[in-house]
């Protein structure tokens, strides 16, 4: 009997904890605006095209694992992009409120006193933030896979020589792709005015 009611109680305290684990796991995101890790990959594997996805992501011999090794660089570099927009968006928002607090918190509070003010001005720049550096993020992966694939075609004894890194070189159109990608995103903005 106490093994049975021993068992009974662990069970549902996995029950209770099984949702807040689920909320916890790495592809899902707190900001239903951003897309999750999954939505990210398929975009990419739509712009890219599928057999460059998984050249660009798989490991093993059929690059049958592409998509989820695309979502484990896609949950971390989400991650990264809300960790640095938490931080921006903090000091942007301290900033702001010593400008002009009384605007500072008409702008931003939405409970009676305006007390929130200061959370909700952080939450609703972090989100936006996060969300531009991710849809930059997916944009260089894609069109990074566009620019090595057209390398590719023009000399592909050259192209395998030059990124590939392991004894076949098989991997040389992932490193191109990934290459590729951070150096556009380390490029700086041009920020000269369109005439």
């Amino acid at each position: 009997m106490k093994t049975r009611n021993l068992t009974v109680a662990a069970l549902g305290a996995m029950a209770f904890a099984v949702p807040a684990l689920a909320a916890d796991s790495p592809t899902t995101t707190t900001d239903s605006s951003t897309p999750t890790a999954q939505q990210q990959c398929r975009t990419e594997r739509t712009g890219m095209g599928a057999d460059a996805f998984k050249q660009a992501y798989g490991t093993n011999k059929n690059k049958s694992n592409a998509f989820g090794k695309c979502v484990s660089k896609r949950t971390a570099k989400t991650e990264d992009a809300q960790a640095e927009a938490h931080t921006n968006a903090a000091k942007d928002c301290r900033t702001e409120q010593a400008g002009d607090a009384a605007a500072f918190t008409a702008k931003y509070g939405t409970n009676k006193n305006g007390t929130n003010a200061y959370g909700k001005c952080v939450s609703s720049k972090a989100k936006a933030q996060t969300n531009e550096t991710v849809a930059a993020e997916v944009k260089a992966d894609v069109n990074a896979a566009k620019a090595c694939k057209a390398e590719r075609k023009d000399d592909p004894a050259a192209f395998k020589a030059k990124y590939g890194t392991n004894k076949n070189k098989s991997n040389a159109f992932g490193k191109c792709v990934s290459a590729t990608a951070k150096a556009q995103q380390d490029k700086p903005e041009d920020t000269t005015p369109e005439s």
